[in-house]
């Protein structure tokens, strides 16, 4: 039974994973830009948000930017079965997390949750696979081996996709997404701290459209 929820869980993450070639990273402050930031976003063509749990608006923001119609939301930093009982709460589609715990995975394919695991190294990636998983993050991603190392997993472990994320950014994006093993990348490049609080929405949308088309 616990595989048969890890597949079709899985197989939602692809899906969302599949809807735009980078997930924006997200770490909002204000709960009033949570709304314009996804709108400008999707209009970009980058409709797939992790918002981190790094602030204390995070569970607000999620609620917030999920009534903005063609935004799929979903929740970073999940450490815990608590996070995950809350982003759900919020209004989460799906999860993400720099690694994983097996009491992390048991929450959320107890929950049904769609959930990207976080990975670094090769054993990490043969205990998720073991246990069913197929689409991982790989984070830190630059610090890991970056592209090297997806090329070198790629051989032994060709039935595994990544989304890379951290130290992923215009300078090497090309050179992930030109990877045979990696499905989209996450990075928070798209959303600089400066034109959020300056609420320059219009240059936020210009960045995602730049790396959608």
């Amino acid at each position: 039974m616990t595989m048969s929820i890890v597949k079709e869980c899985g197989a939602r993450m692809l899906d969302i994973c599949t809807a735009a070639p980078v997930i924006p990273v997200l770490v909002v402050e204000d709960v009033r830009h949570a709304r314009p930031l996804a709108a400008a976003l999707v209009r970009g063509g980058l409709p797939v948000l992790e918002v981190t749990l790094r602030t204390p608006a995070a569970l607000d923001i999620i609620a917030t930017m999920s009534d903005e119609p063609g935004a799929i939301v979903g929740a970073g930093t999940l450490l815990d079965p608590e996070d995950v009982d809350a982003v759900i709460g919020a209004g989460a589609q799906f999860g993400v997390s720099p690694g994983s715990t097996d009491e992390l995975l048991d929450t959320c394919e107890a929950r049904r949750l769609p959930f990207l695991p976080g990975v670094s190294t090769v054993s990490e990636v043969m205990r998720l696979r073991a246990r069913g998983y197929d689409l991982m993050k790989f984070f830190p991603a630059e610090a890991s081996g970056g592209v090297a190392m997806l090329k070198g997993i790629a051989g032994p472990i060709p039935n595994v996709r990544f989304c890379p994320t951290g130290g992923v950014g215009p300078d090497n994006l090309a050179q992930y997404r030109g990877l045979s093993n990696v499905v989209c990348v996450g990075g928070s490049w798209i959303t600089p701290v400066d034109a959020v609080q300056a609420e320059d929405w219009q240059a936020i949308e210009d960045a995602a459209r730049a790396v959608s088309e």
